[in-house]
């Protein structure tokens, strides 16, 4: 069976179906498409093996946290085609193609999962050099709205041999006008991965970097050394350049002894040589200002007890991944004295 055979496959596509269902099922675009769901399948099916499938308008909207973004999402049997074609095919081949260290957007991976690996590598530096180094902290300037469609286009073609697979990739990253590909759309994580993995391997391979991580457009390098990471700086703007990108302001260099902010954390090597991870500032005063804000609503009955647990507890449990105990119960007790019942 060839890559484009399984996407299409009937079973994936019924699995791909009930996955994009699930939580959708009010939708407008679900709801249609749930009528005549075998129908819808076998339909989508056709269509893709005729290539007479289209990708329906996105619906665009905009969200503040933590900073302000468009979100541009596909239609519900859009959904359906991309759950099919990256579970099925994409998703498997890239966690073969991509370095350990690449770490948003995989099975078993995760922010945790980055965090965790900043952790080992700074423990590791500070056991070979205490703290006689630097880090090298990067960031792409508005990484999504600037990814080229034909370098994409290229790199997907070199990684997948199938022309049927590279003809549907390319549908999807075509699917807007000029640069850029949309933040709401389940391939676009995946294909925004592989733009950079080039730059992985040339930090990790050609730089001979040991302690690197990436997640999505936010990556670190450590070193003894703070000529080589200016050197290595320099190689690695030179390289966004051929992918139309460039690193932003907040790039700078600074000694290891510092740390690092990274996934909403800021890591650091204590003087007796503990990992420590804090929330970074700017974190706890927005979530802080947003759970008030919610808790009063609560509190107003303008929100279900339900919808703010679930999201609440979802940040105490992130937070807790950093060395933020005394941060949660002293904020879980200001929610609890607004809402005055059970959270």
């Amino acid at each position: 069976m060839t890559d484009f055979e399984r996407v299409v496959d009937f079973k994936n596509m019924y699995r791909a179906y009930r996955k994009s269902k699930c939580g959708k099922g009010f939708k407008k675009s679900s709801a249609k498409f749930n009528v005549m769901a075998l129908d819808g399948i076998n339909t989508l099916i056709n269509q893709l093996k005729n290539k007479t499938y289209q990708i329906s308008k996105y619906n665009e909207f905009k969200v503040y946290e933590p900073k302000e973004r468009i979100i541009q999402t596909t239609s519900f049997k859009d959904k359906v085609v991309q759950h099919s074609l990256c579970d099925n095919v994409l998703l498997p081949k890239m966690q073969e193609i991509f370095i350990k260290d690449n770490c948003a957007g995989q099975k078993g991976k995760g922010t945790l999962f980055g965090l965790n690996r900043l952790s080992e590598q700074m423990q590791e530096f500070y056991k070979q050099h205490c703290f006689n180094g630097y880090i090298l902290k990067c960031d792409i300037s508005k990484f999504f709205y600037n990814i080229s469609h034909e370098q994409l286009k290229d790199i997907v073609e070199f990684y997948f041999t199938d022309k049927d697979i590279c003809w549907l990739v390319n549908l999807f990253i075509d699917s807007t006008d000029g640069k850029g590909i949309p933040l709401g759309n389940q391939i676009n994580q995946g294909l925004a991965l592989l733009y950079l993995d080039g730059l992985d391997k040339l930090i990790k391979i050609e730089l001979g970097i040991r302690y690197y991580g990436r997640y999505m457009d936010d990556f670190y390098l450590i070193h003894p050394s703070k000529e080589y990471l200016k050197y290595c700086l320099e190689v690695i703007s030179e390289y966004l350049k051929t992918l139309d990108l460039q690193l932003n302001g907040k790039t700078q260099i600074f000694p290891f002894k510092n740390g690092v902010s990274y996934l909403g954390f800021h890591t650091y090597i204590s003087n007796n040589g503990k990992v420590v991870r804090k929330l970074k500032n700017s974190n706890k005063r927005n979530a802080q200002r947003k759970y008030l804000k919610m808790a009063k609503l609560v509190a107003n009955r303008k929100l279900s007890n339900k919808n703010f647990n679930d999201s609440f507890n979802a940040w105490i449990n992130h937070i807790l991944h950093g060395n933020c105990y005394k941060l949660s119960q002293n904020f879980y007790l200001k929610i609890k004295d607004i809402v005055k019942g059970e959270i």
